[in-house]
């Protein structure tokens, strides 16, 4: 008996660490949208490097595209360059349909597509996002866009 209240105890303790308020998955949310709000603006006025602050800056982070995988910040940093080297070729970049789904305190994954809006083409996609909380905020960490 004393046994199964020890692990009951355990349980109850490792569930209230991992478990959140629905303010603080609603906060969370509002984090994330924030993120990608701001990576939005920064491509809009042909920031590359402003829409980078979204990505978690390390030699660990991941990008797969049309074109493969990339890792770390720097090397999609200068994938993004390389690709939209001009105004013309960043268009005006609009997410939507996002769906969060906040798995912990510091984890999310995010569904949603892209649209950009150029004078010739309008290209869009599907992407999958994992956000980590840091000390200072929300980061992706992967990104497997489509």
């Amino acid at each position: 008996m004393k046994n199964a209240i020890v692990l009951l105890l355990i349980l109850f303790s490792v569930a209230a660490t991992h478990a959140q308020s629905a303010s603080e998955v609603s906060k969370a949310k509002t984090d994330i949208v924030a993120v990608m709000d701001a990576q939005a603006a920064a491509w809009n006025r042909g920031d590359v490097v402003e829409f980078m602050r979204g990505y978690w800056k390390s030699t660990d982070l991941v990008f797969v595209g049309g074109d493969g995988v990339t890792r770390g910040w720097q090397p999609t940093l200068d994938r993004y360059k390389k690709n939209y080297n001009s105004i013309e070729k960043m268009g005006f970049l609009k997410f939507s349909d996002l769906e969060i789904d906040v798995l912990s305190k510091t984890s999310a994954v995010v569904l949603g597509s892209w649209s950009l809006i150029r004078s010739n083409d309008n290209p869009h996609g599907k992407f999958t996002l994992i956000f980590k909380k840091f000390s200072d905020g929300w980061k992706i960490v992967h990104d497997h866009t489509s």
